[in-house]
């Protein structure tokens, strides 16, 4: 995927500047709390722009700088090649987590999502 499949806001003016979209969804990565998490369907739908691949793409590129572990798939399923890392995580702040069957890949648990997911706590009227 390339910066052309982000939102236009999301193209950078020069090299060095992070694009502006980038800067919105990296600043919803950090209001969500410990314990919780949003899909990244959730933050595009709160930016009011953007889909879930867009956001994807973000915190692909840039989402090291913050709590990456809260932005998540609508499944519940651990990033994958960052699974360890995440859970990791997770248990440190207490998100609400299903264990894993025994027929599950790598026996891993997948997040709650009924019990952890953020709504932005009715914080997303005027978020921008």
């Amino acid at each position: 995927m390339s910066e052309e499949s982000l939102p236009d806001t999301a193209r950078p003016g020069h090299a060095d500047a992070l694009p502006e979209y980038a800067e919105r969804v990296l600043e919803v990565a950090e209001l969500i709390p410990p314990g919780r998490v949003m899909t990244y369907g959730d933050v595009a739908e709160w930016l009011e722009e953007g889909g879930p691949r867009q956001v994807g793409r973000v915190m692909a590129l840039y989402g090291g700088a913050v709590p990456w572990w809260r932005v998540v798939r609508a499944d519940g399923v651990l990033l994958p090649g960052h699974e360890l890392r995440a859970l990791e995580h997770y248990r440190t702040e207490g998100t609400p987590l299903k264990e894993a069957s025994r027929a599950a890949e790598g026996h891993l648990p997948r997040l709650d999502m009924r019990r952890a997911r953020w709504d932005g706590g009715g914080r997303a009227q005027g978020h921008t």
